[in-house]
């Protein structure tokens, strides 16, 4: 099955957005067409102009897909609320399966060789990263060992003993502090950034599985609370 689901990927966790049409899973999948849009505020008002696009230049009709994947962070709150949304309106429209991808997963598959350890990271502001560790399968494809959290580059560079592969958009924003570390290597951003293509093929290999969500119940994998839910922790405490 994964090798022939025709997935519609939406990936919005960072400030460059993408939507892709594939076919099949991460070994011998085929991107059909995609499309990327930057900055973050290009989401809502071309996404779903970006699906059409694709759609049309790939000559794919919606009785073709077989499933539709998003996104699902860690990343940009309002960026994962967007791609999230628009994922569930073409679901609900259309009847296909929907599916879920952890956005650091996404990242992991950017490293073409894992021999050790790698990190994978997204700006997550506030001098903050988020971040999960992968090791080689006996397969040789990463497998996520530690959830994603959301930790201080500098506690991270801190866990560092041994040689490691730092990957994302999290790797440019911190870029000086982890090129100090010996025995790292550091792909930057630009080789690295999460892209609907990668969300299609985990998506095909889910599909295969059986994995899908229930679009009524998805949620975003937000992994640190929003200011709002911050913000009334604080108003419940002063009130106490």
């Amino acid at each position: 099955m994964a090798g022939r689901s025709l997935i519609l990927a939406i990936e919005t966790a960072t400030g460059c957005g993408s939507v892709s049409l594939t076919r099949g899973g991460v070994e011998g999948g085929r991107l059909l067409a995609e499309a990327t849009a930057q900055p973050e505020v290009t989401h809502s008002r071309r996404l779903l102009g970006s699906v059409d696009w694709i759609m049309k230049a790939a000559g794919v009709e919606w009785p073709d897909v077989d499933g539709v994947a998003v996104s699902l962070g860690p990343g940009s709150f309002t960026g994962l609320r967007i791609g999230m949304a628009a994922a569930k309106g073409i679901v609900f429209s259309t009847g296909v399966p929907f599916l879920g991808v952890q956005t650091l997963d996404v990242i992991s598959l950017s490293c073409p060789v894992i021999d050790r350890p790698l990190w994978c990271l997204l700006d997550a502001r506030k001098q903050e990263v988020y971040a999960a560790c992968y090791q080689p399968d006996n397969n040789g494809r990463p497998e996520q060992i530690t959830p994603a959290e959301v930790i201080r580059p500098e506690m991270l560079a801190d866990r560092i003993q041994e040689p490691v592969i730092l990957a994302g958009p999290g790797v440019d924003e911190y870029y000086d502090l982890f090129a100090a570390i010996k025995s790292v290597q550091l792909i930057p951003a630009s080789l690295s950034s999460p892209r609907a293509t990668r969300v299609g093929f985990l998506a095909a290999e889910q599909m295969a599985a059986g994995e899908t969500m229930d679009p009524a119940t998805a949620a975003p994998l937000y992994v640190r609370a929003s200011e709002a839910e911050i913000n009334l922790k604080k108003v419940k405490r002063n009130r106490e």
